[in-house]
């Protein structure tokens, strides 16, 4: 059992571990296919004002939460003065879970295509590669096989601890992940014909945005910045008592939203410009298909496209890590605290009861698929259950604990380290107000359009 609570050592390890745990495969697949298929560059607008005005003073309150109870997530409400409503933390406990169930098993496809693309299988335009995605996530071994690979690679960095193991993992990974996707956007915008996937994606049309649009934007921010699942309580504790919360967040929403703006430079010209010189249809489609489907046809298609594969392949595998990092994170520190492991027996734990999820979730692919849930496979359950339901329950409870338990002066006294932040006062009465009148009515509304749309 650990004799004292780690922290993060230095404040550009913070924030990196703090920018890892929000980029992740959703910024590399969902993002630029929201932006292209809603408005564009008015998509983009939109979303820059919602991260802003409503997701970061959200995502600043979950890190104030975390630095101000500075323990795992099942005992935050305890330390809130609100033991009766514990049942919430384990909510915040079960979501990454849940989610790392699936997560591996695509962070496990990302370790499969990287292998691929290393050997250059990625060279012929025409092969069938939605039946050989197909086949490989519906085979039995296989996909398990790479699903404990890719845990394994992201136990690695948790075994080491917060200073020596995420913080020392994420500068490097994140730097070499920077720099590959502005490698392959800038082979993709160099392509004939990329042009129009360029204005596509970010030429704005006003037309296109409406409530739905807004409400999709407003999901994928907190979905992509972590919110609601444990990792920011989690990682808030870790933070220094000195720190500016307010900068940490802006920065972290900044980089997270940069990112997926480079990997839409990065995609969707890639498909217009194979397009444009197949003379077919651009097949710019949301999810796995996009990726493992129709992106290693273009890089078959695309001069130097071997090479651009394995840095778009890796950059998807190290998003994904970062990502998985954090989120294995919360669960070690429940088993550390409330089980009193060290730290090894509680990433070995936390291990086990992924890889038996993960491997259930797999199965549920091919040979476990004649097993539904409400009409899904578990792969399906899994990831709806989460981002319709457990999400926004964790947020709303969590918005609400802060801007009606804690009184105001308590709350901006945290989230300004104690008067050490050099940021404007106003912005955090501004922070304190949305937290506590408009963040809680906005996850209501993401609820309810989950469930009924």
């Amino acid at each position: 059992m650990e004799k004292k609570r780690e922290r993060f050592d230095s404040h550009v390890g913070m924030i990196l571990a703090m920018a890892g745990s929000a980029v992740g495969l959703g910024n590399l697949w969902r993002f630029p296919f929201l932006a292209a298929q809603n408005g564009g560059g008015a998509f983009i607008f939109v979303y820059l004002i919602l991260l802003l005005t409503i997701c970061i003073p959200v995502l600043m309150t979950e890190i104030t939460l975390g630095r101000k109870c500075r323990t795992n997530v099942t005992r935050v409400y305890d330390n809130l003065g609100a033991p009766r409503w514990r049942w919430a933390g384990f909510i915040t406990l079960l979501t990454p879970i849940v989610i790392m169930a699936f997560y591996t098993v695509v962070g496990g496809w990302s370790v499969k295509y990287l292998v691929q693309a290393c050997t250059f299988s990625f060279t012929a335009p025409d092969a069938d590669y939605s039946g050989a995605f197909g086949g490989f996530i519906s085979s039995t071994w296989e996909p398990l096989v790479y699903t404990i690979i890719f845990l394994v690679i992201t136990a690695a960095a948790n075994f080491g601890g917060v200073k020596n193991g995420i913080e020392k993992f994420s500068k490097p990974m994140m730097t070499v992940l920077s720099v590959t996707i502005i490698l392959v956007a800038i082979r993709s915008l160099t392509l004939p014909g990329a042009s129009e996937g360029t204005k596509y994606l970010l030429i704005p049309d006003f037309s296109k945005i409406d409530g739905k649009v807004l409400i999709t934007a407003l999901g994928q921010a907190f979905m992509s910045l972590s919110i609601g699942i444990g990792i920011l309580l989690t990682y808030g504790s870790y933070v220094k008592t000195k720190e500016d919360i307010a900068m940490t967040a802006i920065t972290t929403g900044l980089i997270d939203t940069l990112f997926a703006i480079i990997a839409g430079l990065a995609i969707i010209p890639a498909v217009y410009a194979i397009a444009f010189m197949n003379g077919t249809t651009p097949a710019v489609n949301a999810g796995p298909g996009l990726v493992f489907i129709t992106l290693p046809g273009v890089f078959a298609s695309m001069p130097g496209g071997s090479i651009i594969a394995i840095l778009f392949f890796l950059s998807l595998l190290l998003a994904a890590v970062t990502s998985a990092i954090s989120m294995l994170e919360v669960v070690v520190r429940y088993f550390i605290e409330e089980w009193k492991q060290s730290r090894n027996a509680a990433v070995i734990t936390s291990m086990i009861l992924i890889i038996i999820l993960g491997c259930i979730c797999s199965l549920s692919q091919g040979t476990l698929s004649g097993i539904s849930i409400l009409g899904m496979n578990i792969f399906d359950f899994f990831d709806v259950i989460t981002s319709d339901v457990l999400i926004t329950v964790g947020s709303l409870i969590m918005v609400l604990f802060a801007g009606w338990r804690i009184n105001k002066a308590g709350f901006l006294d945290e989230l300004t380290g104690h008067n050490s932040s050099s940021t404007p006062r106003w912005i955090f009465s501004f922070v304190y107000f949305m937290v506590r009148w408009v963040a809680p009515i906005i996850i209501i509304v993401i609820m309810l359009s989950n469930i009924l749309l």
